[in-house]
C-alpha cells in the first residue's frame, strides 16, 4: 500500500496522517503528497519549461552537456546514464541543477561536482528563472517533509536540520521519449534502482510510467497528476536511520507516449555522517560521488 498524504494535515501533525507517513517510510518506501504550497499550475509551468528545452535542437543543448563539463549540471543526452549494469543505458534525457555555494566556500571543490556552478542554455528566455524559482519552493517542501519524517520515526523534528544547511539537493528534469519498437527486455527509460540520497520529491506530467516493486515481488504502477507528488526514500536515509526508513526499487519502462518527470533529490551536506548509529562513519558526499561514478557512462573506467 502506498499512503496518500495531505501536506496541510501533515504540517498540523494530524495523528492519522502521521501514522500513514510512518507506513510509507517503514513499509512501502513510497507515498504520494498533495495539498502543498506548490500549485498544479506551477508544476505545469515547470514541466512546460523542461519540455521546451528537451525539444530544442542538439546545438542548443550541447554547450551544457555534462559529459563535456565533467559535473552533474546541465544536459545529459540519451544513454548518458546506466543505473543497472545488467541493463542497457537508460533511454532518457535529463537536465540537472543544484545547490550553489558562496564563492570561496571550501566544500565547493569536493567530490564529483556536487556543488558545481549551474549551467543554463542560451536563448531560452524564462527557463532559468522558472526552474530556479521552483527549486526554492521544492527545497522548502522537502525540509518540512523531512522534519515530519523525523517525528514519525521517533526523533525530534529538528533531528536532521543541521545536516541540511548546504544540501546537495539536485533538481532534475527527466525526458522519456516514446518507447521505440526495437526496445527489448534490457531497455528502460530508467532501469530498476534505489535513489542514492535521502528524500525524493517527484512531480510529473501525469503520463504513466513509474513502477514500484511491492513487497509481493510485483511491479506496481504509480501515477501523479501535476500538483500531486510521489515521494520516495533513498539509500542514505535507509542507512542513516538503521533501516527504519526503506529505500525501494523502482523503474520506468516507457510507453508509446513521451513523459516528463521532475524529481528533487533532497540530500544532506557533503560532510554529514549518514552512517547508522554506532557504525563506521559514511560521509554523504563520498557516498553520492561513488554512486554518481557508477551511474554516469562518461565517468566509468
Amino acid at each position: 500500500m502506498i499512503p496518500e498524504i495531505d501536506m496541510q494535515k501533515l504540517l498540523a501533525r494530524d495523528p492519522q496522517t502521521m501514522a500513514q507517513l510512518r507506513i510509507g517510510a517503514e513499509q512501502s518506501g513510497f507515498l504520494t503528497l498533495h495539498n502543498t504550497a506548490i500549485t498544479p499550475a506551477r508544476i505545469r509551468d515547470v514541466i512546460d519549461a523542461y519540455r521546451g528545452f528537451f525539444h530544442q535542437e542538439a546545438a542548443l543543448k550541447e554547450p551544457v552537456n555534462m559529459a563535456r563539463t565533467g559535473a552533474n549540471r546541465g544536459w545529459g543526452a540519451g544513454g548518458a546514464e546506466q543505473v543497472d549494469p545488467m541493463a542497457n543505458p537508460d533511454y532518457k534525457e535529463v537536465f540537472d541543477c543544484g545547490f550553489e555555494l558562496p564563492e570561496g566556500d571550501p566544500l565547493a571543490a569536493r567530490g564529483f561536482g556536487v556543488y558545481a556552478p549551474n549551467l543554463w542554455p542560451e536563448g531560452m528566455e524564462g527557463f532559468r528563472s522558472t526552474i530556479q524559482s521552483y527549486y526554492a519552493q521544492a527545497l522548502e517542501v522537502c525540509r518540512d517533509l523531512l522534519r515530519a519524517i523525523a517525528e514519525a520515526i521517533g526523533k525530534d523534528a529538528g533531528y536532521f536540520d543541521d545536516k541540511f544547511t548546504r544540501p546537495m539537493a539536485l533538481l532534475r528534469g527527466n525526458f522519456y521519449p516514446a518507447r521505440p519498437d526495437w526496445a527489448g527486455d534490457k531497455d528502460f527509460g530508467i532501469a530498476a534502482h534505489t535513489d542514492y540520497g535521502c528524500v525524493t520529491l517527484l512531480a510529473s506530467d501525469g503520463v504513466p510510467g513509474l513502477e514500484v516493486l511491492g513487497g509481493d515481488g510485483r511491479w506496481q504502477a504509480v501515477t501523479a497528476e501535476p500538483g500531486r507528488f510521489v515521494i520516495n526514500f533513498g539509500e542514505m536515509l535507509e542507512m542513516w536511520t538503521g533501516g527504519a526508513v526503506k529505500a525501494t526499487l523502482h523503474r520506468v519502462r516507457g510507453s508509446k507516449a513521451e513523459r516528463i518527470s521532475v524529481p528533487m533529490f533532497f540530500n544532506p551536506n557533503w560532510d554529514a555522517d549518514v552512517g547508522p548509529a554506532g557504525g563506521a562513519p559514511v560521509l554523504a558526499g563520498a557516498h553520492l560521488a561513488r554512486r554518481f561514478g557508477e551511474t554516469y557512462v562518461h565517468l566509468k573506467g
